[in-house]
């Protein structure tokens, strides 16, 4: 994989982010794709502008987006992009700065470049698999924790069992939370529900070039291009407190995958 193809995906992330804030304050429409699944016509427009733009460089590469019907001929593709035009949808709307363009290029299951574009933040992340991963143009380091009492977490509550741990910022994005893992902001990211490839391509990715370590809700390998596009939660921890963080997590993990 090319510097010259990260930097590409870098700049289309860019003229995305660009797009989207100056949207952000303008007239548009709005829904609900389900009941708590919002949309507005910015998703719409920055998907195929994202599309085009990235089928570009391309055209092999198959495609896994939040608003685009899936096309299961992607998983006859090496190589696939996996997008969330606004990952955060919910920030966007309300006027909050918590929310990001996300693109992933996913290579035979594993992410092999992530960018992740924060225009009301003031946050560009990019990464390329080997090579490293920057927020600003500095180089990620995830910060050095051993002990899971303390960890930082965006959250805006946490259960009483949890009441050892420290809340910290919680941006709407998921991949913006899983991001202040991969810069030392924060220490621990959890979800223990069914969630979408494209809202953690991205990040998985930084996390995983910044030294942290990432993984599904029972500390499984997450592999990307699945037939349903979606991974059971997401472990993002410091190195040293992943193993903790499973043992902790994992009879609620067991209740959420079998709740569905």
């Amino acid at each position: 994989m090319t510097e010259r193809l990260t930097e590409q995906v870098a700049m289309i992330a860019a003229e995305a982010g660009r797009i989207a804030i100056d949207r952000w304050t303008s007239d548009f429409n709005r829904w609900e794709k389900v009941p708590g699944s919002p949309v507005c016509d910015v998703d719409l427009e920055l998907d195929h502008m994202l599309r085009e733009r990235l089928s570009a460089l391309l055209p092999d590469a198959g495609w896994l987006s939040e608003e685009t019907a899936d096309n299961r001929d992607r998983l006859e593709a090496d190589r696939v992009w996996v997008v969330d035009p606004i990952d955060g949808t919910r920030d966007y709307l309300r006027n909050r700065p918590g929310w990001c363009v996300s693109i992933a290029l996913v290579e035979n299951g594993r992410v092999v470049i992530g960018a992740l574009d924060a225009p009301a933040r003031g946050e560009v992340w990019i990464a390329q698999r080997g090579k490293g991963a920057w927020r600003n143009g500095v180089k990620l380091k995830a910060a050095i924790r051993d002990e899971l009492a303390g960890a930082r977490v965006p959250a805006d509550q946490l259960p009483k069992v949890d009441s050892d741990l420290v809340m910290v910022e919680k941006p709407n994005s998921i991949a913006l939370r899983m991001a202040m893992v991969a810069a030392g902001d924060a220490d621990l990211l959890a979800t223990l529900r069914w969630g979408n490839e494209w809202d953690i391509a991205a990040a998985v990715l930084l996390l995983q070039e910044a030294g942290a370590r990432v993984t599904n809700a029972f500390g499984r390998r997450i592999s990307f291009n699945s037939p349903d596009g979606e991974a059971f939660g997401v472990l993002a921890t410091t190195r040293g407190i992943h193993a903790a963080a499973v043992e902790r997590l994992a009879e609620r993990a067991a209740a959420g995958l079998s709740a569905r």
